[in-house]
């Protein structure tokens, strides 16, 4: 069970995270996790490079180690990079130290101090340690792109219905889900881009040499 639009209350128990980049005017910001992998992420840079899109891709760590030309494809294409642990941890089942060492782990091989936890589970705990390193992002909509469940259709409709200034959307460059995205992506892309949105990255919030600092402690 999954909420499609995250809803204020839930935003408000967590003001430190990153929900969405209200004020930043009419754009919206694509998310990608899980990759990089040779069979999905190239395709979706091609696809965004289409519309000059830009995105933010956050980034397993094993994936970047088992795949750097595609890694690097990322960084020389112009698109954002944040971590999203080494082995793609689950904090809710995850003891802190062996979770902060994964994350660090991760973090040590992304340009940013950008982080999402995967799942978006985090116990409170880790989520203050973290704050002091990292900006947490999370979203603003789940497109839903990996749920067996639902339809291409649903999927679609989870981000045109929801979507609007500001939005940070979740989908994944993974195996599981390049059935949707090959029909979903194309389209949202194509539609927002004839409104007049324009796709930007998620900035980050605080310099890199503070992810420096971190990676060497």
């Amino acid at each position: 069970m999954y909420l499609v639009k995250t809803p204020a209350f839930i935003r408000s128990l967590f003001p430190n995270f990153v929900w969405n980049m209200n004020g930043s005017g009419k754009k919206i910001y694509l998310t990608f996790d899980d990759g990089p992998i040779a069979e999905v992420t190239p395709w979706v840079v091609e696809q965004l490079a289409i519309y000059n899109a830009k995105a933010t891709f956050f980034c397993v760590g094993d994936n970047i180690i088992k795949h750097p030309d595609v890694f690097q494809q990322l960084l020389e294409s112009g698109h954002q990079i944040g971590s999203h642990t080494f082995n793609h941890l689950n904090g809710w089942m995850t003891d802190n130290l062996p979770y902060f060492h994964n994350v660090r782990h991760a973090a040590n091989l992304v340009p940013t101090n950008l982080f999402r936890p995967p799942y978006g589970k985090l116990k409170p705990s880790q989520a203050n340690f973290l704050l002091r390193h990292y900006d947490i992002v999370m979203w603003d909509i789940l497109s839903g792109d990996f749920d067996s469940n639902i339809s291409k259709q649903q999927c679609l409709d989870h981000v045109l219905d929801y979507a609007q200034d500001g939005s940070i959307i979740v989908f994944h460059d993974s195996l599981k889900t390049i059935d949707k995205l090959e029909t979903v992506l194309p389209i949202v892309l194509k539609h927002f881009a004839d409104q007049g949105y324009q796709f930007d990255i998620v900035q980050k919030q605080r310099v890199s040499a503070e992810l420096q600092v971190l990676a060497t402690a």
